[in-house]
């Protein structure tokens, strides 16, 4: 099967594209592998997804129409995973127009290149964030999603919508996932755990956004990537028990869905600093901070709606998740505690 996933050199992008290259799938993958983090950890992730006979890689924003255009129009692709974002909630205070420009604009071109090349199902990211302040836990597919907190939520409900319009109309079966704080290896230095980890290897303080009072549904990459690909093979279809006079916003007359993809078990962030240090054999150091703008303090996933149509649930616990991070960080910067 002919694949294209976007942002191949991204933290879940290279865990996609090296799981369906382990199947015997044929993957174009595409990144601009722009300077957001460091990008030799982007090419180091590229690096070991070059040698497999199925992979090509091309270097490419999705926000160039013409380019994305021409890209579809060769790559005859059957499925598509867009995975391409400009992510994180608090850099969207800093640099809107970033988010607009991949999150709207590029997402506008992964549609119309879906449309028009007779593509069978496009999966993309959405995220946990589109709940804002929502405090009805846990967080159903089925919660209205109007009130987003940040530009990056605002982006990742707009892909949404944009989504069920081209369902809709042009009958094309869209999935989209709402992730849930991903962490692992190769996870983006950005991150809470990176963030984390580095500084108490390197003997520096951490900062502990709302005083430590944040709850989080914490989901290790692996759990993520199956979820993708299982959503992958599993096409939407339209419901046909949807009802226009009391919509469900989970669901669709159109073959359009959205999932949860978290753990379903919220854990305290120190419980989650507490697994880190116990890793790495050391007390941090700990700033306690305000909460940060944008910023919600829990989040907690339903995921019947994935259980009773794709029959998965992601298990790994924290305990595992942190060790394994640790062991790669460990190995990828040859840190010796």
């Amino acid at each position: 099967m002919k694949i294209l996933v976007t942002g191949a050199a991204g933290f879940i992008g290279f865990h996609v594209c090296k799981q369906l290259l382990e199947r015997g799938e044929e993957v174009t993958g595409i990144d601009n592998m722009n300077d957001y983090y460091d990008v030799s950890l982007k090419e180091a992730r590229l690096s070991m997804l070059l040698p497999y006979a199925g992979f090509r890689f091309v270097r490419m924003d999705i926000a160039d129409r013409s380019a994305m255009e021409e890209l579809f129009r060769t790559g005859e692709f059957e499925k598509v995973v867009n995975l391409a974002a400009q992510a994180g909630v608090r850099y969207s205070l800093i640099n809107p127009h970033a988010y607009i420009e991949s999150n709207i604009v590029g997402f506008t071109n992964i549609l119309e290149g879906c449309r028009h090349n007779g593509v069978k199902h496009l999966v993309y990211a959405s995220s946990s964030s589109v709940y804002g302040a929502n405090e009805t836990m846990p967080f159903s597919v089925h919660d209205n999603v109007d009130h987003p907190l940040s530009l990056y939520a605002a982006s990742k409900k707009a892909n949404e919508l944009m989504a069920h319009t081209y369902s809709h109309l042009y009958n094309l079966p869209t999935t989209g996932l709402r992730f849930f704080t991903v962490y692992g290896p190769w996870g983006r230095p950005d991150m809470a755990l990176f963030l984390f980890t580095d500084a108490i290897v390197n003997n520096k303080p951490i900062k502990v956004f709302n005083f430590g009072k944040h709850r989080r549904d914490f989901t290790f990459v692996d759990d993520i990537t199956e979820g993708i690909i299982r959503t992958l093979d599993h096409t939407a279809e339209p419901n046909p028990e949807w009802s226009g006079l009391k919509p469900d916003p989970g669901t669709s007359r159109a073959p359009w869905r959205v999932y949860n993809i978290g753990n379903s078990s919220p854990v305290d962030l120190m419980d989650y600093i507490k697994a880190i240090e116990d890793q790495l054999g050391r007390t941090a150091e700990k700033e306690y901070l305000p909460l940060q703008p944008g910023d919600v303090p829990d989040t907690y996933a339903d995921v019947d709606q994935l259980m009773q149509d794709v029959n998965y649930k992601p298990e790994t616990t924290v305990q595992e998740g942190i060790k394994r991070f640790v062991a790669w960080y460990k190995e990828y910067y040859k840190v010796q505690l």
